[in-house]
């Protein structure tokens, strides 16, 4: 039977349990009466009892299992079921979806180490509030969030599946996240200090954006066979919307990549850095690539890691207004200020719009060229 206690300044009864590792906690019943308070404890008592016994219920089976087939338990462990899942996930989720899935599972089974080889029953909330504030030393809080989100969908198919009792993740709480100012275009100097500093790849990969407004992950990974030299087009599919689009090769972009080592094979990437990080899963670091060639620059502050604040917890990053995605706000801007269409502007970037549903059916390829030769020559500024 779990037990009850009373703290000074409040006015609420707080239960003592014993979790299922064994840890005896006290957690606040939000009751003022004995009795409702002590009904609560007793059922989150029992709760944990009945998760410690499916937990080494399943151990048992496991350890059954090896020792009769020399082999683990199939999806017994955190690897071989986040595996599977994300394999029987394929057809169900969009392309881009599936990606971040797989880059969020890759940095939690990384992280685990050695323990990603252990029943799946052994995870606990702990572990991923351990996995939450490591990230966030790296990456901001609110993509820390957005990595415990998706580990609940992947633990909750566990659950549900029966080879866990209940969700480890689900109780995780978030991460306070800073509201950062929104997003803005770079300013036409801005653009020139972050060019001067920046490396060949990532000089090309700014050129890109700038004239196309497409989003890094497309940039990174776009190949010789996305561009017709001879039309004068850049064609590729969003892996957000998974959207063709259709871009025109402005002259200041046509120049940049005239000026690019020739290849023999057309499936080679114009960016072979940036695409192999993305499609080993790891676009956070890309990010931070930028986010450190703007620092570099003098855009922006540079950016702190989150430090412990002696809880358990770090501290939110600081966050800035200007961003790779920025680059796409950029030409928008410019694109509209040239006075272009905002259909042609939408049809451009990509974007899809209920107006352009409605109105247009398609935009010229000799409209959209027009208006993206309205945008600045960035290759002479530097």
């Amino acid at each position: 039977m779990a037990s009850l206690r009373k703290k000074a300044r409040s006015p609420f009864w707080f239960a003592c349990i014993t979790m299922p590792d064994g840890r005896r906690v006290q957690r606040s019943t939000k009751e003022t009466l004995r009795k409702p308070a002590q009904a609560k404890a007793d059922e989150w008592e029992r709760l944990s009892k009945e998760r410690a016994k499916a937990r080494q219920a399943h151990r048992v089976i496991a350890e059954i299992y090896k020792a009769s087939h020399q082999e683990d338990l199939p999806d017994a462990t955190v690897a071989d079921f986040v595996k599977r899942w994300l394999e029987r996930r394929k057809g169900e989720v969009s392309p881009a979806s599936l990606d971040s899935y797989k880059a969020t599972t890759s940095i939690f089974i990384q992280w685990l180490g050695d323990k990603c080889k252990r029943p799946l029953a052994d995870l606990d909330t702990r572990q991923f509030v351990l996995f939450r504030d490591a990230q966030a030393a790296r990456v901001s809080p609110a993509t820390c969030n957005k990595f415990i989100k998706q580990l609940r969908v992947v633990f909750e198919d566990a659950r549900r599946d029966g080879y866990i009792a209940e969700n480890p993740a689900k109780d995780c709480p978030r991460l306070k996240v800073v509201s950062a100012e929104r997003r803005r275009p770079f300013t036409i100097e801005e653009l020139k200090e972050v060019l001067k500093v920046a490396t060949d790849e990532w000089r090309s990969l700014i050129l890109f954006g700038f004239y196309t407004g497409q989003r890094l992950g497309d940039l990174a990974v776009l190949s010789w066979n996305n561009i017709d030299l001879g039309a004068g087009e850049i064609h590729l599919r969003t892996a957000k919307t998974a959207r063709m689009v259709r871009i025109p090769i402005c002259g200041p972009l046509m120049e940049h990549i005239e000026s690019l080592s020739a290849v023999d094979e057309p499936s080679e990437h114009l960016h072979p850095k940036a695409a192999k990080a993305f499609l080993k899963g790891n676009s956070p670091m890309v990010s931070r690539q930028f986010g450190d060639l703007l620092a570099a620059a003098g855009v922006t502050d540079r950016r702190m890691h989150g430090k412990s604040s002696g809880k358990g917890r770090a501290a939110a990053r600081v966050t800035s207004d200007l961003s790779f995605h920025s680059l796409r706000h950029t030409a928008t801007s410019l694109l509209k200020n040239a006075g272009v269409s905002p259909a042609v502007v939408q049809d451009i970037i990509g974007h899809d719009s209920a107006e352009m549903n409605t109105h247009y059916t398609h935009i010229e390829l000799n409209t959209k060229r027009k208006a993206l030769e309205t945008l600045p020559c960035l290759t002479s500024l530097h």
